[in-house]
């Protein structure tokens, strides 16, 4: 195997990983058009077809699968033995700024925070959660965390953790008062409560089932920026609120809220770290890079 080879191996694992070329260029490092190139060189090379490419979509096909799973430990421990021999120049040091979503620090990054202070005593770490898209350059973050729809697309993307899920709950004796939702329109002109951005805006909820899509603009008889305070308001009954699942599985499993229109929230993505499009990042943040991919391949275990 020559060094091409392995170069378009780690773009084909890239492609396959964010089934998205745009996602996966960045990762890499050049441009769509090279990475869709490489590509085809290397299904030339070997004589079969490894990607079904749509206007909207691309998936591996049986072929690339089979590949992909024959090489992608190999693939894997190569990365691992580069990251070791650079640490081996020294222990990662200094300070790591990340400015990330109220929802991605509280319910994918938090997690992570103990067990990579731990590994890497002589980083200092530093999370700012931010509602407002802004510029991580210009604002002094080595790094940012957002949801697909809002990557900067001039930056690297790395996804940070498993897709996640909307949920809308309401308290039983809110169910009780105005019955059980069976389809997003039932939620028309009844109590809720939603968000209000420091900008003003507040965004419609978003639905989908069987390639149906619904927006509603609920009757927010309570809004708030703090998710803390929307929980509390929905325990005391003032209306449906829809959030992320994580924050309201605790009280769901004790029976306190109920979940409804389930049928009506499909998975979507997890969020994506991104930073600068550099040759070599820095150490702190390179220490994280590395710790995230191994968060990710033991089941958000590293320990």
């Amino acid at each position: 195997m020559d060094e091409s080879d392995l170069r378009d191996l780690h773009a084909l694992a890239a492609v396959a990983r964010h089934r998205n070329f745009r996602r996966a260029a960045l990762e890499q490092r050049i441009s769509v058009s090279s990475l869709s190139q490489r590509l085809r060189d290397l299904e030339e090379r070997l004589g079969v077809r490894l990607l079904n490419r749509t206007t909207r979509s691309v998936a591996p096909t049986e072929a690339g699968e089979n590949l992909l799973r024959r090489i992608g430990p190999a693939l894997t421990e190569i990365a691992d033995a580069v990251a070791e021999a650079r640490g081996r120049q020294g222990r990662p040091t200094g300070r790591l700024r990340i400015n990330a979503s109220a929802p991605a620090a509280q319910l994918v990054l938090a997690p992570m925070v103990a067990p990579f202070l731990k590994r890497h005593p002589g980083i200092d770490l530093e999370i700012v959660t931010d509602t407002a898209l802004i510029d991580i350059v210009a604002e002094g973050f080595d790094a940012g965390v957002r949801f697909e729809e809002n990557l900067a697309l001039d930056m690297v993307a790395v996804s940070l953790g498993p897709p996640q899920r909307y949920a809308v709950v309401a308290a039983p004796e809110l169910l009780a008062a105005h019955g059980v939702p069976e389809k997003p329109e039932d939620l028309l002109g009844a109590p809720a409560i939603s968000t209000r951005f420091p900008s003003g805006m507040m965004l419609p909820w978003e639905f989908e089932k069987d390639g149906r899509a619904v927006r509603i603009v609920p009757d927010c008889r309570f809004t708030s920026s703090h998710v803390g305070i929307q929980l509390q308001a929905a325990l005391d009954g003032l209306g449906f609120m829809l959030t992320f699942e994580g924050y309201v599985e605790e009280a769901v499993g004790q029976g306190r809220l109920v979940r409804v229109l389930d049928d009506w929230c499909p998975d979507f993505p997890g969020p994506f770290l991104y930073y600068p499009s550099r040759r070599r990042p820095p150490s702190a943040l390179e220490a994280f890079l590395g710790f995230v991919r191994e968060w990710r391949r033991r089941g958000m275990d590293p320990n």
